[in-house]
């Protein structure tokens, strides 16, 4: 019996030791992220700078545990940044203020230091020693283009693609397009000027010539070969004329280029609808204004106008949105129709698609001058055909992607 009450008392002896030892042990372990090896008895843990208790298991052994005298490397675990919650987190330096705060405090105050003696005057507020502690310290990406409306997005605007009151010729040509159709025009009008006079001239000159009186005893001949070949062979020669220079136009107008721009749109009575399907399918509807009041031109379709950007001669014309579109890039519109043909035109810019139910048809511009540019529906769709206008306006790269933005953040209600 006295026996047994010895080992008793020895073996608690011994784990009072044991337990001693490891305290001593974990408070030797690695700090302040050093790595620490210590001899270690069976079955024996330690807590890692996370304050979690692990085993800590010898590769070699079978068991869960080491063998006694094992030495274990023992690495502390990085600490992991708690996740951000509601609670002001205080800034080292100030208590009870988070960290981001003082920074922001230190620079709305001038000659404010940091703990080096750093004026953050003289230091970018996105420098890592400024941030160094707060909770976030990677500022805030926010767009430009949310806290900004769409005409200081786009600046000031000329319009150019407009129709002109009493005006008979085009528009000014803004894309290649259009300056290939007015130059076509031109050279068709040449051709047809010279067969006009050449014709007017000839029956002219056979009225005089030929008259009752100049010549009262007509000719009895039928048939003149020569003039026949003639009259056959040249009317040919000048059609393959105009062939040879119309063509061209019409294939540029057909062949569809990879476009930097892909926007499609669809006519519905009566306004049009846009989607930018590489652009996480960015859609939106487009009104004229003065829709809202009977299509008339009223005090607040004029308010409407002037807080647009636009003048009263501009009704019909305008939109309350507009589609928009970077200067010098290919732009490819997917047109069709949503319930009877419509057609998609813009005479600036010398294209006109008809939009059809069920069809899908294209064409493609590429503008070179930044600028707002009108056109409207070509195609008789219904009673309120002349009140769906289109506006395109022609802006930077830079102005496009900020406008890009604010709209992926719906930062915009008219543009």
């Amino acid at each position: 019996m006295k026996m047994l009450t010895l080992k008793a008392l020895a073996l608690v002896a011994a784990t009072a030791i044991g337990a001693i030892g490891a305290i001593a042990q974990q408070a030797d372990i690695a700090e302040d992220g050093a790595t620490t090896t210590v001899p270690l008895t069976e079955g024996e843990v330690v807590t890692a700078p996370d304050a979690t208790t692990v085993p800590l298991v010898d590769e070699d052994a079978e068991a869960a545990t080491p063998a006694e005298g094992a030495e274990v490397t023992i690495v502390p675990v990085e600490t992991v940044t708690p996740e951000a919650t509601d609670e002001a987190v205080p800034a080292e330096g100030e208590a009870g203020v988070p960290g981001d705060e003082n920074v922001r405090r230190a620079q709305e105050v001038e000659g404010a230091e940091l703990p080096d003696g750093t004026e953050l005057t003289e230091q970018p507020a996105d420098a890592a020693d400024i941030n160094a502690g707060n909770p976030d310290p990677e500022p805030v990406d926010v767009t430009v283009a949310e806290a900004r409306t769409a005409a200081e997005i786009f600046g000031p605007l000329p319009i150019i693609g407009e129709p002109q009151h009493g005006g008979i010729g085009f528009q000014p040509a803004a894309t290649s397009l259009a300056a290939e159709i007015h130059w076509l025009d031109a050279f068709l009008l040449v051709v047809i000027t010279v067969i006009a006079l050449f014709v007017t001239g000839l029956i002219a000159w056979v009225i005089v010539r030929y008259n009752r009186r100049s010549n009262p005893n007509p000719a009895q001949f039928t048939h003149n070969s020569p003039l026949e070949v003639t009259w056959t062979v040249v009317p040919i020669l000048i059609l393959v004329a105009i062939g040879a220079f119309s063509l061209p136009v019409l294939f540029d107008q057909q062949r569809i280029p990879e476009g930097d721009v892909v926007v499609k749109v669809t006519g519905y009575q009566w306004f049009w609808e846009y989607e930018y399907p590489e652009e996480d399918g960015i859609t939106f509807a487009s009104y004229m204004i003065g829709a809202d009041t009977g299509n008339l031109l009223t005090e607040d379709s004029l308010a409407q106008l002037q807080a647009a950007g636009y003048t009263e001669d501009h009704f019909r014309l305008a939109t309350d949105t507009s589609v928009v579109v970077p200067v010098g890039k290919t732009i490819v519109m997917q047109v069709t129709g949503g319930d009877v043909i419509h057609s998609w035109t813009i005479p600036s810019f010398g294209v006109k698609q008809d939009g059809i139910p069920g069809r899908l048809a294209q064409l493609w511009f590429r503008a070179d001058e930044e600028g707002v540019y009108f056109g409207q529906c070509s195609e008789l769709c219904g009673i309120a055909h002349a009140y769906m206008p289109i506006t395109v306006k022609v802006v930077s790269e830079e102005a496009y992607a900020e406008w890009l933005a604010a709209m992926k953040a719906e930062a915009l209600e008219t543009w």
